[in-house]
């Protein structure tokens, strides 16, 4: 089987790659969505979905069209009917006469993941254009996997859309407006979700993590000395700890982030920053700002994440505080800098 699966975007690429791929069905994917607007969404959801692909080392196909003049223009006498008169047709045909014009046997599409899209009408669709362009039509009811592809694609970090595509779609969206969707009935199964990431905060005896977190300040006194009065966090990734952090408390406004560190095996998955985000949430409504100090290779990760004020900076902290010399990477550790997050 030769499968092109025309693709909306990459979250709802993960559930359907990764069941098709469990089926020995490696299918390749097919960017041609001219609904999507503005352009600044259209560019978001194109460029997640080509960093997806590359990551998942799936084939990708981009058909790059912003058509925002053409979708006015078929769908502005029947707005109401947009997305089975003009999004749906336009977008499936051009996969099935895509894959007829080079060697593709089978067609499928994500939009058959989404709860929220007309799925009747997209299976009788790519119906109609199998037998026109004489094409197989796989077809999958991946609406069994939906939360868990969308629970997958938020740990993924996958930049998640906040409407359907179109400007009549955001305006849906904006107004919180109720769609005349299709509703999928009460006795429809989903599959169970099982969160691979757990964050808590963590009441067992702190002793056991201080190895790990030496790794991230090797001064065993000062580590012992912030965990006294500190709140640890662990981070479990598929029951494995993967990520640890301490967090005391400066005054009745302030609270300081002292270490942040991941499991080696674990770095680069972006699951630092997942625990940041945690801990805002879980510090934001108590107090008014939470910092934190680091050396001068870590500023661009930490103003990234969102401490985007500079506090201040002590001069020679990693040489009055440390007997050995500390390196990060090839540069050798002397001041502290501060940075912010305003919860305000």
């Amino acid at each position: 089987m030769k499968l092109l699966m025309h693709t909306c975007c990459a979250p709802c690429s993960v559930y359907c790659i990764d069941t098709l791929r469990k089926e020995g069905i490696e299918p390749t994917l097919f960017w041609y969505n001219p609904n999507i607007h503005p352009y600044s969404e259209y560019v978001a959801r194109r460029d997640c979905l080509k960093a997806y692909s590359e990551k998942v080392n799936v084939k990708a196909i981009f058909i790059d069209e912003y058509g925002f003049d053409a979708f006015c223009k078929n769908t502005i006498n029947n707005i109401s009917s947009r997305c089975v008169n003009y999004c749906y047709p336009l977008r499936l045909e051009a996969t099935f006469k895509y894959a007829k014009e080079n060697g593709y046997d089978t067609v499928t599409t994500t939009l058959l993941y989404s709860i929220y899209q007309n799925h009747e009408f997209i299976k009788k669709e790519c119906e109609r254009l199998s037998e026109k362009y004489g094409i197989d039509f796989l077809y999958r009811d991946f609406r069994v996997g939906y939360y868990v592809g969308h629970q997958k694609a938020y740990e993924e970090g996958l930049y998640l859309q906040k409407y359907c595509g179109c400007i009549f779609s955001e305006e849906d969206a904006l107004l919180k407006h109720e769609n005349n969707k299709p509703k999928i009935s009460s006795d429809y199964k989903f599959l169970p979700v099982e969160k691979s990431i757990v964050i808590k905060k963590n009441r067992e005896n702190p002793e056991q993590y201080i190895k790990l977190l030496l790794e991230a300040d090797p001064s065993e006194r000062l580590v012992r000395d912030y965990l006294k009065e500190g709140e640890l966090f662990t981070l479990y990734y598929k029951n494995d700890l993967a990520c640890i952090a301490v967090v005391i408390k400066l005054d009745e406004e302030i609270v300081e982030l002292k270490n942040l560190v991941t499991v080696e095996k674990y770095r680069g998955q972006g699951l630092a920053k997942k625990m940041i985000k945690y801990l805002f949430d879980n510090y934001k409504t108590a107090y008014k700002k939470m910092i934190v100090g680091t050396s001068e290779n870590n500023i661009p990760f930490y103003v990234k994440q969102g401490f985007d004020k500079y506090e201040k900076t002590i001069k020679n902290f990693f040489i009055d505080n440390y007997e050995e010399e500390i390196w990060d990477e090839n540069l050798q550790c002397i001041d502290m800098y501060y940075y912010s997050k305003d919860f305000n």
